[in-house]
């Protein structure tokens, strides 16, 4: 495969800027976490530390924290909730090996490759149950709600994307479907609590919804585009997972209808066999036809979207790190 180093985006500055901002309460909602995930059962702890300790970015319960204090919060049940968003976050990554049969994430051995598939998923759920009574202890019942559906509609979103897996003839609509679901909802879910905490009126809460549910759109079509452009070292799992699981993300999406026929037949049964016997030709194949820059337009769309969806909101330095994580989401190496 050739060397991709040209193609990647350079990582937004002030991320760190950003981190340091929200390190306060994300030392707190860190505590919070390990304190939580402790268990009477030895395998949950391992299994849950393994995940947890695995040095994600942390960015839904940071989106969490950010929007409600730009939203003018001033109390702690968003350290509560922001531990609520990891524990559903965790649970899915958790089920997504699972299902895709991954054995790299973060640059790491995924829990099912360490300890199998059974107590991946076991595990999965007890985080999943875990979250839902941190979340009935706040007894707010729109709350309760919000994430009730957010889950809901992440199990919708694991359902699509497993009847899009091996099916060239998925469309670009049908993609946003499942990464509607998979991914956005939760990012908007995490910024409109914090409204929701707040109690600001139903138009500012309504735009940082919008912000979340773009910010999610962006960063999934960047993480969908990294798989061919980036290296194993940097991305943190392997290069071409998507493709030899057979998931038509929009890359080869674009890529097939802008190939001239024969390509986008080759392109077509490399979705349908889920193979990584021609990884080379493949990347080949997306980058001569000009979907790469397509993906990356509509992600960074979607950014710009985000960041607009802000303007009701009334400057704050949290507000401004809502702006910068909007660049960051599509100009990151991983």
């Amino acid at each position: 495969m050739p060397n991709a180093a040209a193609d990647l985006p350079r990582p937004a500055p002030n991320f760190a800027d950003v981190q340091a901002l929200a390190r306060a309460d994300m030392d707190a909602v860190d505590a919070l976490i390990r304190a939580r995930l402790a268990s009477d059962v030895v395998l949950i702890n391992q299994i849950a530390e393994h995940i947890i300790g695995g040095g994600g970015k942390r960015l839904r319960p940071m989106l969490h924290l950010l929007a409600a204090r730009a939203a003018g919060y001033r109390g702690q049940d968003h350290v509560q909730l922001a531990a609520v968003i990891e524990f559903i976050h965790t649970a899915t990554l958790l089920h997504d090996d699972v299902v895709d049969e991954s054995d790299l994430r973060r640059g790491r051995k995924t829990a099912n490759a360490l300890w199998g598939n059974a107590a991946s998923v076991l595990v999965g759920d007890f985080l999943y149950s875990r979250s839902f009574q941190l979340m009935v202890e706040l007894d707010r019942l729109r709350v309760m709600r919000i994430l009730a559906d957010t889950t809901n509609a992440i199990a919708e979103g694991e359902v699509l994307q497993l009847l899009n897996i091996g099916n060239p003839d998925t469309d670009e609509t049908a993609y946003l479907a499942v990464i509607e679901r998979k991914t956005a909802v939760l990012f908007a879910a995490a910024t409109r609590l914090g409204a929701v905490l707040a109690g600001l009126p139903a138009e500012q809460e309504e735009a940082l919804h919008r912000y979340g549910m773009q910010l999610g759109f962006a960063f999934q079509i960047t993480d969908d585009l990294l798989d061919y452009v980036s290296d194993a070292g940097t991305l943190g799992k392997n290069i071409g997972d998507d493709i030899a699981e057979g998931k038509p993300t929009l890359p080869l999406i674009y890529a097939i209808a802008r190939s001239a026929p024969d390509q986008a037949a080759s392109l077509r049964r490399a979705i349908e066999s889920g193979g990584l016997d021609s990884l080379d030709n493949i990347v080949h194949a997306i980058r001569d036809s000009g979907a790469l820059e397509l993906t990356r337009a509509k992600a960074r769309a979607y950014a710009a979207d985000a960041r607009a969806a802000l303007a009701p909101l009334p400057p704050s330095s949290e507000r401004t790190a809502l702006e910068l994580l909007a660049a960051y989401a599509v100009d990151r190496p991983h």
